[in-house]
């Protein structure tokens, strides 16, 4: 196999070599020249080196994404949304799934930062002091999704209103005893912010003695499940619940199932995410749909726009969502 080099490709092409470079990195080169080039390598089928091209302009093509769980629904439609922008854009991406293990986010922090990347995409959960203090002080560009982060670029959802709206949904179908499913606060977003929101709309209703009927989750349905038999089992009264997740609700909706209870006649039933598994079961779930793929075609915009300008400014972008009622709170009329 013959050895084919820039330099050849310049020889033969009747260029100069630097007008080879600028054609391989996407600079400025005549259409005359970039016929002349794109013939040749046509013919010797000369493909760039990778390598060689990272050492000469310390660029990868490459973003890295760090995520906590690959099969969340949620998840995979903010990877479509970061497709989008980075076959548009010419990049590739590295997916690193941290299956929900602060620690392991660290570690990947840590190797992508050491310019195996050009750029990070962090979708943050629980962010701790050494995540805060790692960041700050990283040489790469880097945008976390789900969580705001002050003096990093973010792209974050409006946690807080999405569960004080469905409180007021719940309350104004009826609801007279409610309850709540969330998860850790550490997780300021999912598990605050979202508690926030319920609490705050049962104040408004002059109903903040139920704010401290809840029960914490982890993230998965059988959580759910537990999580709504211990609400009946000190709460046998509940007839509605708002749950920090889909997944949860539809772990609830299999518990109420399991006993009998109709719903929504005697239990509503809210998540959030609108996920495929809210649609399926029986009742489906009423939700909040986030616009996960804008999510992540913002986050990936907002860094590609830092990786080319070091001086660009912070930015904090807030996604909405959309209501959905659905079986689950759809009381049929007399």
């Amino acid at each position: 196999m013959i050895h084919i080099t820039i330099k050849d490709i310049a020889a033969k092409a009747g260029v100069s070599t630097a007008a080879v470079s600028r054609y391989f990195n996407n600079g400025y080169v005549s259409e005359e020249k970039k016929k002349a080039i794109k013939k040749v390598i046509d013919e010797t089928g000369y493909i760039p080196s990778q390598h060689a091209r990272t050492l000469r302009t310390q660029k990868t093509g490459l973003i890295g994404v760090i995520l906590p769980r690959i099969s969340s629904n949620s998840i995979s439609k903010m990877v479509d949304g970061i497709l989008k922008v980075t076959d548009r854009e010419g990049y590739k991406i590295l997916l690193a799934n941290t299956l929900n293990d602060p620690e392991r986010e660290l570690e990947y922090l840590k190797v992508f930062n050491e310019k195996q990347v050009d750029g990070v995409i962090l979708f943050g959960t629980i962010l701790t002091d050494e995540h805060s203090e790692f960041i700050s002080q990283m040489k790469l560009p880097i945008v976390v999704v789900g969580q705001k982060i002050r003096g990093v670029n973010s792209v974050f959802h409006d946690e807080y209103h999405v569960t004080y709206d469905l409180t007021k949904l719940l309350l104004s179908k009826g609801c007279k005893k409610p309850a709540y499913i969330g998860v850790t606060r550490k997780d300021k977003a999912v598990g605050l912010e979202r508690f926030k929101g319920y609490r705050d709309a049962l104040k408004e209703a002059d109903m903040a003695d139920f704010a401290k009927r809840k029960a914490l989750s982890g993230f998965d349905m059988q959580d759910g499940y537990n999580c709504m038999k211990s609400i009946l089992d000190k709460y046998p009264e509940t007839d509605g619940v708002v749950a920090a997740t889909d997944t949860i609700g539809v772990g609830a909706i299999k518990y109420l199932n399991e006993l009998g209870i109709k719903m929504p006649k005697n239990v509503m039933i809210t998540g959030v995410g609108d996920s495929n598994l809210g649609n399926v079961t029986t009742p489906s779930l009423t939700t909040a749909r986030y616009f996960y793929e804008e999510s992540g075609t913002k986050a990936t915009e907002i860094l590609i726009r830092h990786m080319k300008d070091e001086k660009s400014v912070i930015e904090h972008v807030m996604v909405g969502y959309e209501l959905l009622e659905k079986g689950s709170t759809r009381k049929k009329k007399a």
